[in-house]
């Protein structure tokens, strides 16, 4: 699957700026996700975090669970970007679980980005993230 890199850029940026949305005052990591619908809606996310560890909800997991509460489930790329205080420093892959959650929904050719600036990214598939995961 290949993706504009202006589309690439939108992304970033969308995801870039629900840093300032992200609810962490526990861990001070800011992560921020922009999901893209093969219809062509973006749906953000970032991370909300909760003293109880387990309710914590992250960034790529709220942008996809607000899409299919929104009643889309066909998506074709992810954008996301993290970092301490909501400074981005380095590359930030989704955890084990956000990967798994992507494959319900996705195919093994859906793109996740991974960004430190429109200008720096890396772009990934599902499948090289996650190549043994648990599907229908």
């Amino acid at each position: 699957m290949e993706l504009e890199e202006s589309k690439i850029k939108e992304l970033i940026s969308k995801s870039i700026k629900m840093l300032d949305f992200s609810y962490v005052p526990y861990s001070h990591f800011h992560v921020g996700a922009a999901l893209l619908a093969r219809n062509g809606q973006i749906y953000t996310g970032c991370n909300i975090e909760n003293a109880a560890y387990g309710p914590t909800n992250c960034a790529e997991r709220t942008a996809v669970f607000k899409a299919v509460s929104e009643g889309t489930k066909d998506f074709t790329a992810i954008a996301v970007v993290g970092g301490p205080d909501g400074k981005i420093k380095d590359f930030c892959p989704p955890c084990g679980v956000c990967r798994q959650v992507l494959a319900e929904f996705c195919t093994k050719d859906f793109l996740v980005i991974l960004a430190k600036s429109a200008e720096e990214f890396k772009v990934f598939t599902l499948g090289d993230l996650l190549p043994e995961s648990f599907s229908l």
